[in-house]
C-alpha cells in the first residue's frame, strides 16, 4: 500500500481537527474557571507525590495517558495549572498506562476508548451552546471541544501510515536508525519541529 497525497492530507486534517478541538476546549475551560476549579487543581497537585497521583489515577480510569497529558496542556495553557504542576500529573499518566496493559492481560478487559463517545457527548454539548446562561455555553464549548479533540486524535492514529504495509518508510526510518547518536538528533529535531 502506498502513502499518497490524499493520504497525507488526512493526516494533516486529523492534526488539524485535534488542535482545532484543543483550542476550543482550552478557551471554554478558561471561560468556565472560576476560583474553585483552581483550587481544586491546585489542591489534588499540591506536591509532586499527589500530582503523579493524579495522573495515574486519571489514566487507570480513561484508560489514556495520550488523553490525559491533552487535558493537562490545556489546563495549563488555561492558566488553571502551573507546568510544575503538569510535570507530576503527566508522568502519573505515563505510569498509570501500565494499568491499562495490566487490566487487559490479568482480567481480560478491553481497552475502554473515549473516541467512541464523542458523538454522544457532543449531543449533550450542543444544546447547551443555546442556552441563555453563559457558563452553561462555556460547558457547551467544552465538551465539543473535548469531543474533536478525541475525534481528532483517533482520525490521526488511523492516518499514520502502518509501517508493515509500507516497507519503504520502515527501510528509511531503520537507514536514520544506523546513524549513531546523529540518528538521535535528528528523531529530537524532527519531534521538535512536528511538535
Amino acid at each position: 500500500m502506498e502513502y499518497g497525497f490524499l493520504d497525507f492530507l488526512k493526516l494533516i486534517g486529523a492534526l488539524g481537527l485535534f488542535i482545532y478541538g484543543m483550542k476550543i476546549m482550552s478557551e471554554a475551560i478558561q471561560k468556565v474557571a472560576g476560583d474553585k476549579l483552581r483550587d481544586i487543581m491546585n489542591t489534588i497537585t499540591a506536591n509532586r507525590f499527589s500530582g503523579v497521583l493524579t495522573g495515574f489515577l486519571t489514566t487507570a480510569v480513561i484508560q489514556s495517558s495520550s488523553a490525559t497529558t491533552v487535558m493537562i496542556v490545556s489546563f495549563v495553557n488555561a492558566g488553571l495549572l502551573k507546568l510544575r504542576q503538569a510535570i507530576g500529573v503527566i508522568m502519573g499518566a505515563n505510569i498509570g498506562t501500565t494499568i491499562t496493559a495490566v487490566l487487559i492481560l490479568v482480567f481480560g478487559f478491553s481497552k475502554f476508548s473515549i473516541s467512541t463517545y464523542t458523538l454522544p457527548i457532543i449531543a449533550v454539548g450542543f444544546p447547551l451552546l443555546f442556552a441563555k446562561k453563559e457558563s452553561l455555553k462555556s460547558w457547551g464549548e467544552f465538551l465539543i471541544g473535548f469531543s474533536l479533540l478525541f475525534m481528532g486524535l483517533s482520525a490521526l492514529k488511523d492516518s499514520v501510515p502502518d509501517l508493515k504495509e509500507n516497507p519503504e518508510v520502515l527501510a528509511w526510518i531503520t537507514s536514520i536508525n544506523d546513524l549513531g547518536f546523529a540518528s538521535i538528533l535528528l528523531f529530537v529535531l524532527f519531534g521538535t519541529l512536528v511538535t
